[in-house]
């Protein structure tokens, strides 16, 4: 398969998506990350997930609560296992202390004022343990834990913490989940150093708003918007 993310638009573009199907795959030829990046993972050893969900009943206005709503399901997940150090790095990455774990892509099916529906996309480090040098601190949960763990299972046992967090969007339960999300945020209170264009900055990283928005404290920039920044984790 090329991508299950892939796999999964082609049939909510043509009239053939059901709410909550999912696809895992064992290796994909053509995996996605954000921002056109590729995803890359070795064969059997992770979790490669896509999602489709009915978002027809959701404005389109509530694009960033989706995202949180599947980033909070992803750490809900990988926290059973990975326990305290999971957290959640704007936008919706998933981090073990300084190293990724995980990464969430969304793409959305929309008919005019309608968003019909959403596919999300999880790659996950389980059983990996040699990763690609081009990749920046990556770890799985066998390096956390040192054990082997059955891949497809975790899959399934991903959709569900999936569908939880899923039914609490719909609910409109916008403030717990924004609450809930900047309790999980990654370097919240902290120092970071970030870069905008060609300005490298120190901040505080201060919170995230129900727009996506991250907002900063002692920073040359009140907030920064997804895209606009990039994060320099060796400072």
């Amino acid at each position: 398969m090329d991508s299950t993310n892939n796999y999964a638009m082609a049939l909510a573009q043509n009239g053939m998506a059901m709410h909550g199907a999912a696809w895992f795959a064992l290796e994909q030829t053509a995996g996605k990350g954000q921002r056109g990046k590729t995803w890359k993972t070795e064969p059997g050893q992770n979790i490669i997930l896509s999602v489709l969900l009915d978002t027809s009943r959701l404005a389109v206005s509530a694009q960033f609560r989706l995202s949180m709503a599947v980033a909070l399901a992803v750490h809900d997940f990988y926290s059973k296992y990975a326990l305290d150090d999971t957290r959640i790095k704007w936008p919706n990455d998933i981090y073990w202390r300084d190293r990724k774990a995980g990464g969430i892509l969304i793409e959305n099916v929309l008919k005019g004022n309608i968003w019909q529906w959403a596919v999300a996309g999880m790659g996950i480090n389980i059983n990996q343990v040699v990763f690609d040098a081009a990749i920046k601190n990556p770890v799985s949960l066998k390096q956390i834990t040192g054990k082997n763990f059955d891949t497809p299972a975790l899959a399934q046992e991903l959709c569900s913490f999936l569908e939880q967090r899923f039914q609490q969007l719909h609910e409109n339960d916008t403030d717990a989940l924004l609450q809930a999300y900047n309790e999980r945020l990654f370097k919240r209170g902290e120092k970071v150093k970030l870069h905008k264009d060609a300005i490298a900055f120190e901040c505080i990283i201060d919170h995230v708003d129900e727009m996506g928005r991250l907002w900063l404290r002692d920073s040359i920039y009140p907030y920064v918007e997804f895209g606009e920044v990039r994060w320099d984790l060796a400072s």
